[in-house]
């Protein structure tokens, strides 16, 4: 239904890197998601009246509920896709994730209250009734939210959309707690035993950990998260693809919300290759960078000694004892600066947020290597924690 719905409203469907059309897919998720939802709620609040159950019952408002994420959604959609302005330059983008979270707030909310009613059904539980039409209604409930989780997370994936991912997996969790409340009608059908309140708290403990997740994976981009490993290794392979580029550090990704990504990084280049050329290239690689990656790219250019046997040689038994150390240690803009009755040994080590050491520590350590290799050398050191 989603795919035949996008050829007919949504123009060159296939350019999800448009923020239009990146719009425009989750504008038609929000309204087709409103609509099943609505006839889902419909359906199992007829199911509920009449078998008296308030598993059903619960399930039926969960449902308006989602339909009430799903206007959260379109919203979402619509507000971050606005142009950039004077007072938001970077655009809006991160107000999708803020949809998310609202809607991660509301199913856990739906998922309490259940929570509370199924708890005081188990205490005063009453008789249920049994017909086809309700186990109709149900079943039907179920394939359609298996239906919605599917094309939820596979245009979540295709978008890198956090709020479509975190609708995925309510709809999910939706599927699973309906075949709950099945499970529970068809035992007091055949057996006589009423679990209706049981069930309904399995259905709320399935609804507040569906919000839970769905909070986490909205939250994490708001706070500023770590990059992806793969999209990491496109920005190195990109930049580390021109010969003139030795290496790279010190990067940064600013993440604004999906389609606006700003990167900034250290390139080492030779200190003695002509400079326009450097340049040339370096502009290349940011140009190369927007191209493939479509973020925006500034990169800085860190000369470094190329070929002086006195400065590889120290570099490479700095690293040697740093990495005894911890294999995760490394270092870059390693260079030297003679002076009268001393050298400055200058360079930065590149460390891991999770090793425990600090940063005072790692520095410590280093400059005591400096100074059994040569009581001449002076270590002036900076640590940058990074990414494992």
């Amino acid at each position: 239904m989603l795919t035949l719905l996008s050829h007919i409203f949504i123009k060159d469907r296939d350019n999800t890197e448009d923020p239009g059309v990146r719009q425009a897919y989750g504008v038609l998720c929000g309204a087709l998601g409103i609509l099943l939802n609505l006839l889902l709620f419909a359906g199992k609040c007829m199911a509920g009246i009449l078998s008296r159950s308030i598993a059903i019952t619960a399930d039926a408002f969960n449902n308006l509920s989602d339909a009430g994420s799903s206007v959260i959604t379109l919203i979402g959609f619509k507000m971050a896709g606005q142009r950039p302005d004077s007072h938001h330059p970077f655009g809006h983008g991160r107000i999708e994730y803020i949809s998310g979270l609202l809607v991660s707030v509301v199913i856990l909310l739906m998922g309490l209250e259940l929570l509370k009613s199924s708890v005081l059904k188990i205490f005063h539980p009453e008789e249920i009734s049994y017909s086809p039409t309700v186990l109709l209604v149900l079943l039907a409930s179920i394939l359609v939210k298996c239906y919605m989780a599917f094309y939820q997370r596979t245009l979540g994936k295709r978008l890198a959309s956090a709020t479509l991912r975190a609708t995925a997996t309510d709809s999910l969790s939706d599927s699973v707690a309906t075949s709950i409340v099945l499970v529970t009608t068809l035992v007091y059908r055949f057996t006589g035993i009423n679990l209706d309140g049981y069930g309904g708290v399995l259905v709320g403990l399935f609804i507040c950990y569906a919000g839970y997740c769905a909070a986490r994976d909205t939250v994490n981009p708001l706070l500023g998260q770590a990059p992806e490993p793969e999209f990491v290794e496109k920005i190195q392979e990109i930049v580390l693809s021109y010969e003139s580029i030795i290496g790279i550090h010190d990067l940064i990704v600013h993440n604004y919300g999906p389609g606006r990504v700003l990167i900034s990084l250290h390139a080492e280049v030779p200190a003695d290759g002509d400079l326009i050329a450097l340049h040339d290239t370096i502009d290349t690689a940011e140009h190369r960078l927007h191209e493939t990656l479509h973020c925006s790219a500034v990169i800085h250019m860190d000369p470094v000694l190329v070929g002086d046997a006195e400065t590889e040689g120290l570099k490479e038994q700095v690293a040697g004892s740093l990495k005894g150390l911890d294999s995760r240690l490394s270092l870059h803009d390693f260079r030297l600066v003679k002076c009268s009755d001393h050298t400055n040994v200058l360079f930065d080590i590149s460390a891991p947020y999770e090793l425990s050491k600090t940063d005072e520590e790692l520095t410590d350590y280093a400059r005591d290597v400096l100074y059994k290799l040569n009581s001449g050398y002076r270590g002036i050191i900076e640590v940058d924690r990074q990414m494992a």
